[in-house]
């Protein structure tokens, strides 16, 4: 991010009304390599493929906040990698991690990874490292350090319905293998923010909070994640495209300050429920209108989310979750003319 789109985000937050309205997208591994007409192993093998690939898309669209910026990732395989989770690469399928461990009762001889040595996070951190320069000399930073959520992370080192059961079955080691993970998660956003000191800013993804209920929402990731968004950044973002209904209500006491939620989750009713104190990252629909719609559908679409909104303070135009696969340039357009349309 640039300073110029920092500064508007921080605004942005304090509630500051913008216009034309800001537009933003989460953009990683799933669109990028695509867009850029590479595959996707080249995208994580290659240090410039990776470069060129954030700095194409940064460079089209000067007047969209791409988030968090650069990031330096191996998708779902980045953060299980550090448990001995084996990840698996093709050259164009998203990658995964192979559960690795059993059962829950292995969680008992868990340790705690180290970010600075374990799994995939060196080579991360040393990339964006590499690139810190070529970074500055086009205007951009390394703003937010970055990782899955704990439970997210849980379910890919143990199986998600494996999880899901160990929670109601084995509370205890199920807080035991949250509590390593957390501890894990809170020394690889220090190490990212050590190494560049221009970091105020996190961002936590996690969509299993939206397959629990309340009361295990509760038990099982308010705690871990207000741990984790105590930091003292300025931004404390949380993606969460599934279901919301379990956390909304506490999403204000968990510390953040920006989420990203699911498509199908109406803007007014989530800035009602949080007392208008989070910016909301948000919210056409992102496979059917913003990849596979036309330009005109996309347009519609910006127009009517704008039209229905109650206040416009607190909002980042956006699709619910992140950007796609297949979205196209002329799409994109299409959603920024619109913005820039609206009055």
């Amino acid at each position: 991010m640039t300073d110029k789109q920092w500064n508007d985000l921080l605004e942005v937050i304090d509630g500051k009304l913008f216009s034309p309205m800001p537009a933003g997208f989460i953009i990683d591994s799933p669109w990028l390599p695509g867009w850029c007409g590479e595959t996707i192993l080249d995208y994580f093998t290659s240090d410039l493929i990776w470069f060129e690939s954030n700095r194409k898309a940064v460079q089209a669209f000067p007047d969209c906040l791409f988030l968090p910026g650069f990031w330096s990732e191996y998708g779902m395989c980045s953060e299980p990698s550090a448990f001995g989770s084996v990840p698996v690469f093709t050259e164009n399928s998203f990658p995964h991690a192979k559960p690795c461990l059993h059962s829950i009762e292995e969680a008992d001889h868990l340790r705690t990874p180290d970010p600075s040595t374990d799994g995939l996070a060196p080579f991360m951190l040393n990339r964006l490292r590499k690139h810190e320069q070529k970074l500055a000399a086009i205007g951009h930073r390394i703003r937010f350090s970055v990782s899955r959520g704990p439970l997210n992370i849980a379910t890919h080192l143990l199986g998600t319905s494996e999880f899901l059961l160990a929670m109601k079955m084995d509370p205890e080691r199920t807080h035991r293998l949250l509590r390593i993970i957390t501890e894990y998660l809170a020394g690889w956003h220090r190490l990212q923010a050590s190494a560049f000191p221009r970091i105020d800013g996190m961002l936590i993804l996690d969509d299993i909070i939206g397959f629990i209920g309340e009361d295990d929402f509760k038990e099982f990731g308010m705690p871990y994640f207000r741990e984790l968004f105590s930091r003292d950044v300025r931004v404390r973002f949380l993606h969460n495209d599934a279901h919301c209904e379990a956390s909304l209500p506490h999403l204000a006491d968990l510390g953040i300050n920006l989420f990203n939620m699911a498509f199908d989750t109406n803007l007014n009713d989530l800035k009602e429920a949080t007392r208008n104190r989070i910016v909301m990252l948000g919210n056409i629909p992102p496979r059917d209108v913003l990849a596979a719609g036309s330009p005109e559908d996309v347009k519609k679409a910006v127009r009517s989310l704008a039209g229905s909104l109650k206040d416009r303070s607190r909002i980042v135009l956006s699709c619910g979750g992140g950007m796609p696969p297949g979205v196209s340039t002329a799409n994109i357009s299409a959603f920024l003319e619109a913005v820039h349309e609206l009055k």
